[in-house]
Formats: C-alpha cells, structure tokens, sequence
C-alpha cells in the first residue's frame, strides 16, 4: 500500500471511529468511499498525521500559490497579508527584519525582542541558538511548497513554543516537476529574479532554486542584497522515502531602525536617525529526512541535520557616554557571530484500533562564538559615523546548548463523533558561557544553567454534525533562556545589544499555559467559516528592559497573559475567491514592577526609582495592535486574466518604553506613547500570454498611506537648527521615535512555465 493509501486508510479509521469496520472491506473499497481530507501533521518529522477536522486547535495553512499571490517582499510580509492574528513590526527598518508577532507572541531577527514562536523548514528548527532569533532572509521563499501555523503551547513541537509553530515544508521534483523562470523590477531599484526547476527519474526526484533580490531602498542608505540556493533530493521505493535538502543563503540588510517624529516631519519619512546598521549573514543547511512502513500499522521516521550561520553586524551609534566638550559622539560597533547546531531526531507511529500513537526523542546541540568590538568616531552631516580611533575588543563568548527530549502522543476516537488528542514531552536544557576575553576573571561571563520540563497537553474535538465540529484543549510549552539573555541579564551592567555584556544573575525558563476552543464548519460546500477564543499565560516571562539609548538588560517579569478571539470567513463564488478574518487580542502584564523608563513622562512617580516606571496588572503590552481586520479577493476575471486586492487593517499600539500606558506628551517630552492604526490597500494581476508565458505586477500601499509600524520612547539628540547635533546633553529631548511603513510601491514581472 502506498503512503498516501496509508494516510486516506488512517483518515477514515480514525473519523470513523471504527478499525474493525475498515479492515472488514478491501483498502481499495475503503479508498473508493473517501472524500479529500486535508491530513495535518501533528508532529515535526514525517509521520501518520491527523485530518484537519480533528485537530483541536484553529491551525491555519497555505500553500504555495496563495503566498505568491500575497505579494510582499519578505516572507513574514506575506503571512501578515493572508493569515489571522499576525501583525508585523518592521523596527529594524527592513522587510527582510521584521518582527512577526502571532497571537502576541513573537519571531523576530533582532537580540532583544521576547521570542514566543518556533519556526521550522523541513522539520529542522531554525531559530537560532544564540539568541531564539528568527533570520527570515535566509529561508528559500520560491522552495516552500506549504506552510502550516498551529498555534498555541503544544509540546510536540519542542522548545520556544510558547504561542505557536510555524512548518514550512518545501517543494520536491515528483509534487513539483517542471520548471519556471521570472525576472521583476519596479519601485526604489528593486530587480529580481528566480528560477527553478524538479524532476523524477525511477525511484529518484530533485528539486533545484535559486533566487536575488536587490533594491536600493525607500529610505536613505538602506540597501538590500538577498541570494539564495536550494536542493532537494529525494529517493522513493515502495515503503521507504528519504529526502535530502540542502539550503544557502548571503544577505546584506541594513535596516536603519526607528526615526524621532520630529525628524520625520523636518526630513520627510526617508530620514534615518544614525546610520550605518548593517547585517550580513551567511546561513547553510543540511538535512536527511526518511520514513519507512513496517506495516500496515507501524511507520518508523527520522531526521539528522547540521546548520551553519555566520553574521556580522556593524552599527553605527551615538556614543553612549558622551559628556558636553567630548571630541568623540559617535561609535561604531561591531560584532561576528558564528553560530554551528545538528540534531537528530526518531520517531515511531503506530495505528492500533481506535488509538493512533507517536512516540519520539530528539537531541540537539548549537554552538554560538561571539566577538565585538567597538571603534570611537564622529558623527557626519548625514548623520553617519566617521571612525576616529582604532577597535577595542569588548566581549568574547562562547555560548553552548544541548537539549535532549522525549515525547508521546495518542489520538483516540472516543466515539465515532469525538477525538481525543493527548501529549507529553520532557526538555531537558543546559546553556553553557564560556568568557574567551576574560578567562578565570572575577565578574566574567562564565556560566552553566541547566533546566527541565515536563509539558502536557489534552484537547478534544467533537463533529456535531457533518458541517459543524467543536474543539477545545489545554497545552504547555518552555522556552529556556538563551545564551546571550543569561549574558546580559543585570541591571547595573547594561548591553547594547548585541554590544556588550557582563556577569549576570541566574535567570528562570518561561513555562506559557493555553486555553482553546472554538467551532468551525460550513455554511455551504463553498463558504467555510470558524470562531474561536484562546487565553496564554507567560509564568517568568524574559523580558528586555532599555536603560536609555541603545542600553538595556534580560529580566525575568511575573506573568504576562495573551487573551484572543478569532473569526473567519472564506470561499468560493462563481470566479470569486475570497477571505475575511477579524481579531481581538488584550495583550496585558499580570503582575506588577517598577521597570527603567526614563523618556517616559511619569518616570520617577508611583514610588518607583528616577528612571523607572511601575508597570501594574492589566497594563497593555506594547507593539501589539488590539484590533485587526485582513479582506482579501482572488477574481479570475477571464481564462488569461487574474485581478487580486486585499485590506490589511491594525488598530493603535502603545509604543515600547510606554509599558505603563500612562506617557502623555508636554514640554520635556514628545510623542503621545502610542502609535496610531492604519489600514493598507494592496492590488496584484497576472495575465496568462500562452505558451507558457505570464505577465504579472503588484501595487502595494495604492493610496499612498503614511503608517508607522511601531514605535518607542527614546532620545533625541539631534534638536538644533536642522537637526543638527547637539553638543550639551541638556538639550536633548526624550521623544517618540517610529518604524515608517513603505510608501506606495509598484514592480511588473514576466514569468515562464514549462514542462509542468
């Protein structure tokens, strides 16, 4: 019987309810009865898997033909377009950056963001060992086949899934044979191209991409060089596959971060505040992944890997001690990263009757070396910084983790109607420092933290009709702190991220607890529709707290909650496809502390130091919009032609360093602490020329729309007659600075098909 034989059968028995009344008729008939079923894995590796209706989570999927018509540059860009309960914060000032925050929880590329999601290629978690950091400009975007959103806390998916798991798996030469070649150009000098191509030959298929992007940027000195290469081999004989997937990337961002409001209304939404803030990774990645059917019933999995990343950062800064008569106001800080992880996991599956089972062990170990340097300067007329005196190293770590874990699961139809969905899987961390600067020495960054968990997690469905399915559970995720949070994590020696650290206290692993449950079903055989509600609460969550210009120090904080409701519509009519989806998310502290704040307005009141704020139970989260709206439409107008529009709407956020929701504007101080909603309107075509040929083009932000994706309070130094520096730090002013969003932007392409 062949896999996909093996997921219809598994389908229909676990639905049914009943093995005995399946394995009483021949697998052809049993197949012949079965209507598609969209099967979902529930674990990372390939395994059984479970209908989509029986999962009792609101898990959202797409596949490759719905991420290329969102559009957007960088991937994250585009899951914001399509998918509930995704905002996205662009605070490092490139597309390729962004922080994704799912149901207030967050993926991002930048040390010092709280990182709540898990993200994974191919099975192979890509979150970074050093710091969780998610780098979106390495994920080969033309080689995604599918991607799955489960959210929630749920343990099979190992450690950082605190509000969610994002699995990308990627396309093979026998689901995608054929080729395709594009080439674009449009708005701020962006051109690119990509091509690709998959094949099957006997028992052998491949899959080969390769795609760059260059653009000159919207806003000044922000360049953005993107390449990237794939592979993937696969061999498949009856009840064996193996696949072999080989990724590289080189990247050259820079993101000149958040500008001062006043700056925007002197400059104009091109001005950067310091520059330059240049990232350059290169990433490699190395997977074997293969299952093999024992039986009808058992299935045996596995997957090894190896990754290499190696990123260089130079920054430049205002200079963090600067005194009034100082020669030197700037710094250029510099840093290389070279971070090494493998791992291997195994897992077995097993159908027995009603039960559908999965027992597995993972280990995977990462290897982070840390060098920085700082390099004194000069601040230029375009606010650059000009060097003045040699480097200085100024740390030099080396960070390890190994974490070894075991899970199981079980899911059992209780009745022909009810699905029970039972899990466990036990972390056990250790993150090891080693300081290479300060061997030995009192006060370096040595250390050696070890942490274990157990985590649950039990939900149900019941399908009260055939159109109308309940579900709800309960799921537990921890996230141990990585090794740069362990390295900056004390208030009297604060980082600049990713700058500098110290010695630092022991901090404790954040354990998220969620709540869900919902309906979902169909209004008719084209409309679908769901409802849904779910509830997260943080225990210890890491937090990163600024001290003041680039400063700022890893803290453990009580509770935080996430409290979410989400509404969904979508289908078919006639050569109209369509999608609405609102959300609700209350994103609040649950406990109480006074926290460094000082461009706050109320710094210093409530009992709290001359620099701090309190921030109480119930105060908002920053850059978490409560309130969102996504419509999209897909009109296939004639046979050739194809016209798409979507609305991506976002209520309000409170700005970071407004934690307490209480900043108001006045003399010392700019900026309301908050950063107003705003809706985009995006529009795309494609035209089918024949013979293989389309022409396509998109038209982002159509109105033109000044937006600010984020927000936070900080200082400006920059106040003097057009905005030049100022010499006495008295002067400067404490404002509101922001992440402008992109202006209206517009690129054509032509792409050819063949062979598919």
């Amino acid at each position: 019987m062949t896999t996909c034989s093996q997921l219809a059968l598994a389908a229909a028995m676990m639905a049914g309810g009943s093995a005995e009344a399946q394995n009483a008729m021949p697998p052809q008939a049993a197949e012949a009865m079965l209507e598609p079923v969209e099967i979902i894995g529930t674990t990372l590796l390939p395994g059984i898997g479970l209908p989509r209706e029986q999962i009792p989570a609101n898990v959202q999927t797409m596949p490759a033909q719905s991420l290329r018509e969102a559009g957007g540059v960088s991937l994250a860009e585009s899951l914001q377009r399509r998918l509930p309960s995704i905002n996205v914060n662009e605070m490092q000032g490139n597309p390729y950056q962004a922080d994704l925050n799912y149901r207030g929880f967050s993926a991002s590329p930048l040390l010092g963001t709280p990182q709540g999601l898990s993200v994974f290629l191919d099975g192979v978690r890509v979150n970074e060992p050093f710091g969780d950091v998610v780098n979106w400009d390495l994920i080969p975007r033309s080689a995604i086949a599918s991607m799955t959103l489960v959210p929630g806390s749920n343990p099979l998916y190992g450690l950082n899934t605190l509000g969610g798991a994002l699995a990308l798996e990627t396309k093979r030469g026998d689901t995608h044979p054929g080729g395709e070649f594009e080439v674009y150009g449009g708005s701020f000098g962006r051109r690119g191209g990509a091509i690709q191509h998959g094949g099957t030959r006997n028992e052998a298929s491949w899959f080969l991409a390769a795609e760059g992007l260059k653009e000159d940027g919207w806003r000044d000195h922000s360049p953005t060089d993107v390449g990237q290469v794939f592979g993937k081999f696969g061999w498949t004989a009856g009840v064996t596959d193996l696949a072999l997937t080989l990724t590289h990337a080189r990247t050259d961002l820079v993101g000149n971060g958040v500008v001062p409001e006043s700056l925007l209304r002197a400059e104009g939404r091109e001005a950067v505040f310091t520059h330059p803030d240049q990232t350059r990774n290169r990433g490699t990645l190395l997977a074997l992944s293969g299952s093999h059917w024992l039986n009808d019933s058992d299935q045996l999995s596995g997957t090894a890997y190896v990754r290499r990343t190696h990123t260089r950062t130079l920054n430049g800064d205002l200079e963090d001690d600067f005194e009034a008569g100082d020669d030197e106001n700037g710094a250029l800080n510099r840093t290389a990263t070279r971070q090494n992880a493998a791992g291997v996991a195994l897992q077995g599956s097993r159908i027995a009757g009603a039960h559908q089972f999965a027992l597995g062990a993972s280990h995977d170990r990462g290897r982070s070396n840390f060098r920085q340097t700082g390099q004194e300067g000069e601040l230029d007329g375009s606010r650059g910084v000009q060097p003045t005196d040699d480097e200085e190293e100024v740390n030099e770590l080396l960070g390890r983790t190994r974490t070894t874990s075991i899970y199981v699961t079980d899911s059992v139809a209780l009745t022909p109607a009810v699905q029970m969905t039972g899990s466990l899987r036990y972390n056990h961390t250790r993150v090891i420092s080693d300081d290479r600067l300060r061997p030995n020495a009192p006060g370096n960054l040595d250390g050696d933290f070890t942490y274990r968990k157990l985590n649950p997690a039990l939900g149900f469905t019941w399908q009260m009709s055939p159109d109308l399915t309940g579900y709800g559970g309960f799921s537990q995720g921890n996230r141990a702190p990585s090794p740069i949070e362990l390295g900056c994590a004390d208030p009297e020696n604060a980082c600049s991220l990713p700058n500098a650290m110290a010695a630092d206290p022991f901090l404790e692993q954040v354990v998220t607890r969620t709540f869900e449950l919902g309906l979902r079903g169909r209004l008719s055989d084209d409309v679908r529709w769901n409802a849904g509600a779910f509830r997260s609460t943080n225990h210890d969550d890491i937090l990163f707290v600024g001290t003041g210009g680039s400063l700022g120090y890893f803290t453990n904080f009580g509770k935080t909650r996430r409290d979410g409701i989400e509404l969904g519509l979508d289908g078919e009519t006639g050569s109209l496809d369509w999608q609405l989806h609102y959300n609700y998310l209350r994103a609040v502290f649950r406990s109480s502390a006074c926290v460094l704040a000082e461009n706050n307005s109320t710094a210093g009141r409530d009992g709290c130091g001359e620099d701090e704020i309190l921030v109480s139970s119930g105060d908002r989260l920053p850059g978490l919009p409560a309130h969102s709206l996504k419509v999209a439409l897909s009109w296939r107008a004639t046979a050739a032609l194809r016209v798409g529009a979507d609305l991506v709407a976002y209520s309000r956020q409170y700005a970071r360093g407004n934690e307490n929701n209480a900043h108001r504007a006045g003399d010392e101080f700019g900026g309301r602490g908050r950063v107003p909603g705003y809706a985009l309107f995006n529009m795309s075509a494609d035209y089918r020329l024949g013979s293989g040929w389309m022409l396509f083009g998109r038209l982002d932000n159509v109105f033109d729309k000044r937006y600010s994706t984020g927000g936070v309070l900080a200082e400006n130094s920059f106040v003097g007659p057009n905005s030049a520096f100022a010499a006495d730090p008295d002067a400067w002013r404490s404002e509101q600075a922001v992440a402008p969003g992109a202006p209206r932007t517009a690129w054509i392409g032509l792409r050819y098909r063949w062979g598919s």
